[in-house]
């Protein structure tokens, strides 16, 4: 009887390990993927491009951009703000760029010379 036991104790883990394994799977299928700016890309006036739209922890912005032109930076919101990149902060810099919303409020930039000042920053909040 005591096999028995066991075998009903390893089914349990492996139901369990696979209830976890599908619980992942659904958080990420119900991420939204956002393409920063619509048709237009990471661009001048960028700014109110958020607005209207709800954004979850989890979900992932895109920043196409031409490689060069622009850059992404997450920054702080002081950084924002100020457009100025604090110590440490994350450059994105190739187009393309997949960026991961954290809970809370997200801002980025583009940290070349004039153009966070043109509107080229959003700030995001994500529930």
């Amino acid at each position: 009887m005591s096999g028995q036991g066991r075998s009903s104790a390893m089914k349990m883990k492996v139901v369990f390990v696979l209830c976890i394994v599908v619980l992942i799977q659904t958080e990420v299928a119900l991420a939204a993927v956002y393409t920063v700016g619509g048709s237009r890309g990471w661009s001048f006036n960028s700014v109110g491009w958020p607005k209207g739209k709800r954004f979850r922890a989890g979900d992932i912005l895109a920043f196409n951009y031409k490689s060069g032109a622009h850059n992404v930076v997450v920054v702080n919101k002081d950084g924002y703000n100020k457009c100025s990149t604090p110590r440490g902060a994350k450059v994105y810099n190739k187009g393309g760029d997949k960026v991961k919303l954290a809970k809370g409020q997200n801002y980025f930039i583009c940290n070349f010379a004039g153009h966070c000042q043109s509107g080229m920053k959003i700030s995001v909040f994500a529930m």
